[in-house]
């Protein structure tokens, strides 16, 4: 096996998984109709881009690893999702904040992706990214929206983007496994991706008229498995089944 390809794929796959958990809870509980189906289909799309990278996994591993294996049976240490993904959906404008960080990151991960020598890897990262880029497009059009909007929309949508500022920073914190994709040529240059980050992120919030938050302090370890007190709650939900009837198929 090689184990750092194996590593390097859970990385990729674990965070989409984690907030398309989150983003299945708000399943009938969208401000609207439209919004509501809109949220549940992003939901969706993260699903199945997670069922490439755990397949590809699963075939790196061997011994008869699948997918749902990877997804439903470790533990929470195990996991390497970002802290960001596992944060509770408060009120809408933290679902947006969340989103929108977490949207800006991923595109332009898979941007880079789509170039990546391991030709897996970048099918799979041409195929996703033209889903994220509708995800990028609705998280970034809905801040401007609520900054833009009323008085207590512009004040529940700035207090959202200040509180999700401090888990940022652990997108951009690479990991060995990270810096050796990188290195051969599989992997993305994270420099590249904070620039192209913060460059979006500073101009959606500029024109959305919300304050760039500063920052001296950054919530991390989620890429090493430590993690919220929430992700013990998601793994309760999203593994039933399957602990309850192992082995399992539909």
């Amino acid at each position: 096996m090689n184990k750092s390809l194996y590593d390097y794929l859970i990385l990729l796959g674990d965070s989409p998984l984690i907030l398309g958990h989150r983003l299945s809870e708000l399943c009938g509980h969208g401000p609207n109709l439209e919004t509501d189906i809109a949220l549940s289909n992003i939901a969706l799309d993260l699903f199945g881009q997670v069922r490439n990278w755990y397949q590809y996994a699963a075939e790196v591993h061997g011994e008869g690893k699948t997918e749902d294996d990877i997804a439903f049976l470790r533990y929470e240490h195990e996991y390497r999702n970002v802290v960001l993904t596992e944060q509770p959906n408060k009120d809408f404008a933290w679902v947006i904040a969340r989103q929108f960080y977490f949207d800006a990151w991923h595109f332009s991960l898979l941007s880079q992706l789509t170039e990546s020598r391991d030709e897996r890897i970048s099918a799979i990262a041409a195929k996703s990214i033209k889903e994220v880029t509708y995800h990028r497009r609705f998280s970034s059009e809905w801040v401007k929206r609520l900054g833009d909007g009323t008085e207590e929309s512009h004040i529940r949508m700035q207090n959202a983007i200040a509180h999700f500022a401090m888990y940022k920073g652990e997108l951009f914190e690479e990991t060995n496994v990270e810096k050796e994709m990188f290195a051969s040529g599989t992997g993305a240059d994270f420099k590249v991706l904070k620039t192209q980050f913060d460059s979006f992120t500073n101009e959606v919030l500029n024109d959305a008229g919300l304050e760039i938050p500063q920052i001296d302090w950054t919530q991390r370890g989620g890429k090493q498995g430590v993690h919220s007190e929430h992700l013990g709650y998601i793994l309760t939900d999203l593994q039933y089944m399957q602990r309850a009837y192992p082995g399992m198929q539909w």
